[in-house]
């Protein structure tokens, strides 16, 4: 089974979006085809690396943050 991974996308900065599990600054925005978008902050991003890179079309992330997928 071919599994594909999202199109990366690297930023200088997310300004302004936050986290929607916690509320703190994001480092990562996800976007799912039937789900919208979802933004991380970086222990949120790497705790659901996995899932986010199985499911999600386009993932955004701030330059200078290592997600773990």
């Amino acid at each position: 089974m071919l599994i594909s991974r999202p199109a990366v996308h690297v930023v200088p900065e997310l300004e302004g979006e936050r986290c929607d599990s916690c509320g703190a600054a994001a480092k990562l925005t996800a976007t799912f085809a039937n789900a919208g978008e979802l933004s991380f902050c970086g222990h949120h991003a790497n705790r659901f690396a996995d899932r986010i890179a199985a499911t999600a079309d386009k993932v955004v992330v701030e330059s200078g943050f290592e997600w773990r997928s």
